[in-house]
């Protein structure tokens, strides 16, 4: 069997890739700080940081591909952590970028929706960046950095993901379902939009990706929805009490980070390689039957 080495296999996406990767490819998943058991995954601990061990960590697989996951993906940690989340989200993306290269094997790295300005949407590949925080930012400094080193990455920008917890990372659905069944309020903004996926069917698009793709790809969900819709659709779904969900704008919660309004991706190029999301209901109702 081929060798995949996926970075942020502790995180939410890194792990439903190696529960999926592992079918196909021998699996080596690696962590930071967030220590993990995989069934039929080698998992070993790498500072992504630091060049001499990312350099080792290659020497040592010599992987037949990379899927790059690791990052500080939350907007507010990025916006108040600029120095030490660039190191990761930046430096360490284009050094993996790099050794790809030298290695001449496929790598696909997970971006965002939020390189965008959300004036926009719906986003296809071929529109302008303009991320309006700076974890956008850094993802824009990321994905040309990797494709000036080398050109040959699929640059996988990734909508609002969701699904079930793992051992070790969360969705943003575990918080709403929680709060809803304490009884507490959720407010949930009317006014922001995205094309949310499950955590399983954005792992099935970054490996179409990795085999089909060079330069930029959108793996979004089929349908546009605001959050506060979203949260009536989870309320339905998992029967959850609705009398706490309220529904608010942007302007009404004070955040480091600047958010976008609309950020939806086009995604038909992706639909038209085999991408296939479902309805996110559908996708709903399958987490609750997991």
């Amino acid at each position: 069997m081929k060798k995949l080495l996926i970075t942020g296999a502790s995180g939410f996406l890194g792990w439903h890739l190696c529960q999926l990767a592992k079918q196909e490819w021998e699996v080596y998943g690696t962590y930071c700080t967030h220590s993990l058991e995989l069934p039929g995954v080698k998992i070993l601990p790498v500072n992504l940081t630091d060049f001499p061990d990312l350099k080792r960590l290659f020497n040592d697989i010599n992987p037949n591909a990379v899927i790059h996951t690791a990052a500080r993906s939350q907007p507010n940690y990025c916006q108040t952590h600029p120095q030490e989340t660039q190191t990761i989200n930046v430096t360490a993306s284009c050094n993996i970028a790099g050794l790809c290269a030298d290695y001449g094997i496929p790598c696909a790295f997970t971006s965002t929706d939020l390189v965008f300005d959300g004036l926009k949407a719906p986003y296809k590949e071929t529109d302008a960046v303009s991320p309006v925080n700076l974890y956008g930012e850094q993802k824009v400094m990321a994905e040309t950095g990797m494709l000036q080193r080398y050109p040959m990455t699929a640059i996988c920008r990734m909508p609002l993901m969701f699904g079930r917890e793992t051992p070790t990372a969360k969705s943003f659905i575990q918080a709403f379902i929680q709060t809803l069944k304490e009884g507490k309020e959720l407010k949930l903004f009317t006014d922001e939009f995205r094309t949310p996926a499950s955590g399983i069917t954005a792992a099935k698009g970054i490996l179409l990706a990795l085999e089909k793709i060079n330069g930029y790809i959108h793996l979004g969900g089929k349908e546009r929805i605001s959050r506060y819709d979203f949260g009536k659709l989870l309320v339905e779904v998992f029967q959850l009490p609705e009398t706490g969900l309220k529904s608010c704008q942007q302007q009404d919660v004070k955040m480091a980070a600047p958010r976008p309004k609309d950020v939806s991706l086009d995604s038909t190029k992706a639909f038209a390689l085999g991408y296939q999301p479902l309805s996110i209901k559908t996708e709903l109702e399958k987490i609750l039957k997991i």
